[in-house]
């Protein structure tokens, strides 16, 4: 199996939706945790959708790597 496709996987898309609800429900924390609490969920959510797309870009060790990475 090679590259996976992001328009071939239901991981991509469900992750991509899961990211245009959190991002803007973070910025409606209440203001004594938006700029520490939100930013924090906001930037794990990124790298795990950044983790994604890299381990779907690699093949055999390089993917499993990867993917363990984003199970953490």
């Amino acid at each position: 199996m090679g590259v996976i496709l992001m328009s071939e996987s239901p991981l991509f898309s469900r992750m991509y939706d899961f990211l245009l609800w959190l991002l803007p429900e973070a910025n409606k924390f209440p203001r004594a945790y938006r700029f520490t609490l939100a930013e924090r969920v906001q930037r794990q959510a990124l790298d795990l959708q950044e983790t994604l797309i890299l381990a779907g870009l690699r093949r055999g060790t390089g993917r499993s790597r990867r993917l363990e990475e984003a199970n953490k």
